[in-house]
Order: structure tokens, then sequence, then C-alpha cells
């Protein structure tokens, strides 16, 4: 590898890059025309987010991409954001910004590596192959060295990859641990062939959740690409804001978003909407990945038993045995995931403070929280809902 420096440049827009630039580092695996491991660091979705003023001025979330050059190529790049808030990131400090300013700081703005409202495992370090070692290290030292030259309090890298988390630990950032529950494809020939694999009780359960859920009084429809009509967006779009308003206060993402996900990435979606008398009455929203279904949003005007549970989780296993792909990756939070078939997994992030005394008060924290959310992990999954020692029960 040559010795010549990585250029470190900000970029506030992703219009100032090419998108096959952009993608090279993002998603070379989709060159063969097959899907980007995850599509939430591809061009056109972060585009998306800017584009339909998602992110950008007002909502808290600035771009301030980065980007690694050696010898005038593009070698690496990551989603960097300025945010005077901590909404929409899943893995949340807010109790270390309340710390942080009582003690006198000034804990915003700071800032985030991620995928904004996108609580989904993936790269946010975006290197070339080839470049990996130096263009990750670059990447890293370019961001702290922005945080240090600005005197801002913070940053953060979340949802990263373990590989990641491993990089950045080395290079002296603190890693913390946190918890999803993923479903994973045993290789399953069916519905019928995973729930074979579960306890009894809880194999009878889920189906009965089923048999209620789709007694609601009307249909259950999965759609992909052209068969996305606007209606249905129009009918999401009303779930998703009453979701948001209850959750958050007001939703995340603006009306055009989706508009412009049909135009360039319907076929990267799988809409599951619960239809009744001709009218959707709820609906939850995939991403599709190379090999992992990603859930992400979900809403309803009515309320029936166990419709959330068929929609989101229920479908999404059909989804992805009908699909080939070995994970089902639900979104944040959600213990009641684990009796559905959803087993807990650690997922992790990466984060530099400033202030040194402060960054050793956060790294104890950190370890006494790694702890306990492994320990909750072995607990969670000795109660999962899958048979013990494969001793065959009866039907």
């Amino acid at each position: 590898m040559s010795d010549t420096p990585v250029e470190i440049e900000i970029v506030q827009s992703l219009s100032q890059i090419a998108p096959e630039d952009w993608d090279a580092c993002a998603c070379p695996e989709s060159f063969d025309g097959g899907a980007p491991d995850d599509p939430f660091t591809t061009y056109r979705f972060l585009n998306a987010l800017e584009q339909s003023g998602s992110v950008g001025q007002g909502t808290g979330w600035q771009p301030q991409y980065l980007t690694a050059k050696l010898n005038g190529e593009l070698i690496g790049v990551a989603p960097l954001y300025a945010k005077n808030h901590s909404q929409g990131e899943y893995i949340f400090d807010h109790n270390w910004a309340h710390a942080y300013e009582n003690a006198g700081g000034r804990y915003y703005p700071k800032l985030q590596v991620a995928v904004p409202f996108t609580p989904a495992t993936g790269r946010r370090l975006l290197v070339k192959p080839e470049f990996e070692q130096v263009g990750q290290s670059a990447l890293i030292q370019g961001a702290v060295q922005l945080a240090a030259n600005n005197e801002i309090s913070s940053l953060h890298l979340t949802f990263c990859t373990e590989q990641e988390m491993h990089a950045g630990v080395e290079m002296g950032l603190l890693a913390r641990a946190s918890q999803q529950f993923h479903w994973m494809n045993d290789d399953y020939e069916s519905f019928d062939a995973f729930l074979a694999s579960l306890a009894s009780r809880k194999r009878k359960n889920i189906r009965k959740e089923r048999e209620q859920a789709n007694a609601f009084g009307g249909t259950i429809r999965a759609l992909t690409g052209d068969d996305i009509q606007p209606e249905h967006w129009d009918a999401f779009w009303q779930f998703y804001q009453d979701t948001g308003a209850r959750k958050w206060g007001t939703p995340y993402l603006t009306r055009q978003f989706f508009d412009i996900v049909q135009e360039r990435m319907r076929d990267d979606v799988i809409l599951v909407l619960a239809e009744r008398d001709g009218m959707p009455v709820a609906g939850a929203l995939n991403f599709i990945g190379r090999d992992v279904l990603y859930g992400r949003y979900w809403g309803c005007v009515e309320d029936h038993p166990c419709l959330h549970f068929e929609l989101c989780y229920y479908r999404a296993i059909d989804a992805a045995i009908e699909r080939g792909l070995s994970r089902v990756e639900a979104g944040a939070q959600g213990e009641h995931k684990l009796a559905r078939g959803y087993l807990p997994v650690t997922t992790h992030s990466l984060h530099w403070v400033g202030d040194k005394g402060f960054s050793e008060a956060i790294e104890r924290y950190l370890v006494a929280e790694r702890e306990a959310i492994e320990e909750n992990i072995d607990v969670l999954t000795d109660y999962g809902p899958f048979k013990k020692n494969n001793v065959e029960e009866q039907q």
C-alpha cells in the first residue's frame, strides 16, 4: 500500500458525489446485479432521505458526509451527520447528554455516523475492497479530528458491524453493546417447518395468533415492485403518521420519501397490507437485503387482535423462507418478539467523547451495561420458544 496520506473531506450533499462512486464503497457486492447486503447505505436510500427533506435543514440531522481519497481515488465514505438532539437513533444517549450538561458542558451538537431512523446493523465505514484497513482508519481518524477541531462533545457510530467495533476499539473508541431480536432461518422449507422446531405450547400459540389475525374480516397482501400503487403509499403514510405521533411525537420521514422509494427502490421493499371492505386498515413495510429482510415500519387505523404480529413478524418469516433469506431483523426493542421465534442478539456501536473524565465515566458504565446485556441475552435465549435438546414433541 502506498505511503501517500489519505485525504479526508466533508461533503454536505450527496449530489456532490457520483452515485456510482458512492456505491463502489457502500455496496460493491451489488455490482454483479444482485441486491446490496443492505439497502440503507446505498446512494439511492440516503439520497431519498436528503431529497425528501427527512434529513437536512430543520430536522436535527445535518449531513456532513465524510469522503476518503487516496491519490485522487475515492476509497471510502461514511454517512456522517451533525445532530442537535438524540432522536431517531435507537441506541440512545439521553442520559449522557443530561449528565454532560448538568456538569456544565455542551453536549449538542454531536456527530453521528449512522443511517437515520434505521436500527439495522451494517457497515458504517464504507470502504472499497482492498482498501479496508487504510480506509477504515482514515475515516475514524477524520471523524474524531473533525469533532476535536470543532470542540464537538462526541462522536457516535451506531449499529456498526462487529468487525468495525473491534477496529474502532483498537483506535481508542468506546464499544457499546445493545440488544435486538432476530429470526434465523434454519433452512426451513415452510412456515410449518419452522413451527415444527418450536416447543408444543409455543407452536400452538403462534397458530392461534395467526388464526385470530387472519379472521379480522379482510385480506392480507404482500406487495413489491410495480404492484405497489400510489394509493397504497397514501394508506401507509396514514399508518406511519399514527405510529410516529404516538411513539416520537412527529414522524421522522416525510411523505415524499415514500414516493422516492417507489420511484427508485420499489423492488427493494415488501409492503404488507391488511385490507377490509377494499380499504387498507394496517400495514408493515420491509426492506430487502441480499440475505436479510429488514422490518421497518408498522401502523394501523383499526385495532384487530394479533394483526400486528401477523403483518410484522409472521408475514416477514413467510417472505424470508420464500426468498431463501437467512434472517429477519424486526427492528429495535421488543421482548414480545421472543415468543414469536425471534431470538436476542447483540448489536454494536462505537463512541468517542472529548472530555477525558466524562469518557472514563462512560467507559465504566459501558462495561457494566455490556455484562448485563450478555447475561440478559443468555437468560432470554434459554427461555426461547424452541425445543430443548432436540426432544421430539407431539404436534
